[in-house]
């Protein structure tokens, strides 16, 4: 009877998680459609900084047949998905909220809220201050008999990597807030670490951006900036506690 009880409460969560999952995908579809109609403007949108440090004379070309007809709805679906992340996570705390303690809530929620915000925090980082100071850089390097004419599926792929790293390193202050709040390690240790962390800023930056210094060096500044940011934060948080 037991056992039953088990498998039948175990049903019902998957359930609610199948539900939850469906409703996502249903809220990133209907987000999509909207965001597609304006798909043009949204590639001009996030093109722009790089249009405006082209040197006179260059453009942005398509090398394949369909890519001006795929690429802005590419973006328009990457812009949809970053939309949609906070409905994703609404579902996933409504799905496991029940089953945490009063004590875990009062922690969670911030958390969760922070960790959103900081995530766009970073995509827009990246936008106005990042990508003008890299494209800027790209284009006064072009030696002056090469023209500088970047396809626009690279520069996909491009804004895309540069907005999920500096999304991510930007939740680096969630990262040691939980580390920290979960006494799973000390202020003393974060702070001993540092030159090691500092390294492995850098040796991210250069596993999640493109293969030069710069963009490397403006990823892993900020991230220890925000490592630093994280101690104090989660340092206040604990005397609080206590």
């Amino acid at each position: 009877m037991i056992d039953q009880d088990k498998d039948t409460n175990y049903l019902e969560h998957l359930s609610v998680l199948r539900k939850s999952i469906i409703k996502f995908l249903i809220f990133l579809g209907i987000t999509f459609v909207v965001a597609a109609f304006f798909s043009k403007d949204i590639f001009n949108f996030i093109s722009d900084p790089l249009i405006s440090a082209l040197p006179i004379g260059s453009s942005l070309i398509a090398t394949e047949v369909a890519s001006p007809f795929l690429t802005p709805l590419k973006f328009a679906f990457y812009l949809a998905l970053f939309v949609s992340i906070p409905f994703l996570i609404y579902q996933l705390i409504k799905f496991a909220s029940p089953g945490l303690y009063l004590e875990e809530k009062i922690y969670f929620f911030p958390l969760v809220l922070g960790s959103i915000l900081l995530f766009y925090l970073g995509i827009t980082f990246a936008y106005f201050i990042i990508l003008p100071i890299v494209f800027s850089f790209f284009s006064a390097s072009t030696p002056e008999n090469v023209m500088m004419m970047t396809d626009i599926n690279l520069l996909l792929s491009f804004v895309i990597k540069m907005f999920f790293a500096f999304g991510l390193a930007f939740e680096m202050p969630i990262i040691i807030i939980l580390l920290l709040v979960s006494n799973a390690v000390t202020v003393s240790k974060l702070i001993s670490a540092r030159p090691y962390v500092f390294l492995g800023c850098f040796v991210v930056g250069m596993l999640l951006t493109p293969p030069d210094v710069i963009s490397q060096s403006l990823l892993a500044i900020p991230a220890w900036l925000l490592y630093e940011l994280g101690i104090i934060v989660g340092r206040m948080l604990i005397r609080n506690k206590q």
